[in-house]
């Protein structure tokens, strides 16, 4: 999601740039020892190699491969695909079966650009191509066992591409900055004086407010929530966080804010509660991350107040 941009410092450098589909950015304190841009541009560059690889969009993606074969036989994944996978397991377990990446299928029926609920029908047919325990692994393969199945790391992908751009970043010796990739950010370290950066973090029913601001000094943030990928039909909103064993949206967070020390961690958590719906908040304390959540009545959870 968005949460709005820190305030512009004279003290650091900006790098604006488009990926994956969002506005990013990467903001670095000035330092004379280091070539910032040239460490930007590197960071920037595993952004993109990340999206190549792995974007659900490029018929050329390591997940297009994958999803092509479906059906048919095994595919061959590299270290960093497999560890991937690993990771997809591990968030299928512990989010009791709801973080699951073969539910991107759901959206072959979940046109949110033509603003249409799909039938009862398609959604039963979708539903029966979701499901993770079905997707087999062995020694670096996997295998898709019915046709029209897909899986889709567009769940944590932004977030790791955060992650390992900042990791670019601090191997070049950056010390105090951040990646932003539309609204998914790692903080590397504070501003030279020890200030943390801040961030807003936006109404989820009024982009021009924000609900509260965010001082970050290392780690992740990251924002899940129904009011940026959405459609309204017969006075009832659908967005874009699809349940997968329903297929329907759900309904009650309108957004949910994790602060972790990764991207992808804070990301993860911020989904799992969406998901988990009513006993998200349950969630979200037991995690021990600092999170900032808003229901669907408005009310204001965070884990310093709750």
């Amino acid at each position: 999601m968005h949460p709005a941009q820190a305030p512009r410092d004279p003290d650091s450098v900006r790098i604006v740039f488009q990926a994956m589909a969002s506005p990013c950015e990467i903001v670095l304190s000035k330092d004379p020892s280091v070539d910032l841009q040239s460490a930007a541009r590197q960071a920037i560059a595993e952004v993109q190699r990340i999206e190549t690889r792995y974007s659900r969009y490029r018929s050329d993606s390591v997940v297009a491969r994958i999803n092509a074969a479906a059906g048919g036989a095994a595919v061959h994944c590299d270290d960093e695909t497999w560890s991937l996978l690993e990771f997809a397991q591990a968030l299928y377990q512990s989010s009791d079966g709801l973080f699951d990446i073969s539910s991107g299928v759901l959206r072959t029926v979940w046109d949110f650009k033509a603003a249409q609920v799909p039938s009862a029908a398609a959604l039963q047919a979708v539903r029966t191509l979701v499901g993770w325990p079905l997707v087999e692994r062995h020694n670096n393969t996997v295998r898709l066992p019915q046709a029209g199945m897909q899986i889709d790391f567009g769940g944590f992908g932004k977030e790791y591409a955060a992650d390992r751009a900042g990791a670019v970043l601090e191997k070049n010796g950056l010390r105090h900055g951040y990646v932003n990739l539309g609204g998914d950010i790692r903080v590397i370290g504070p501003r030279p004086d020890g200030r943390p950066w801040t961030f807003g973090i936006q109404d989820p029913r009024d982009p021009a407010k924000l609900v509260a601001s965010i001082p970050l000094r290392s780690g992740g943030l990251a924002t899940s929530g129904d009011y940026v990928r959405y459609f309204e039909a017969d006075g009832k909103r659908y967005c874009h966080v699809l349940h997968p064993h329903t297929a329907m949206p759900v309904t009650y967070w309108h957004s949910v804010s994790v602060m972790a020390p990764f991207a992808v961690v804070a990301g993860n958590c911020a989904t799992i509660a969406m998901l988990k719906e009513e006993n998200g908040l349950e969630f979200l304390k037991k995690t021990g991350m600092g999170f900032l959540a808003v229901s669907h009545t408005g009310e204001v959870f965070t884990s310093t107040s709750h």
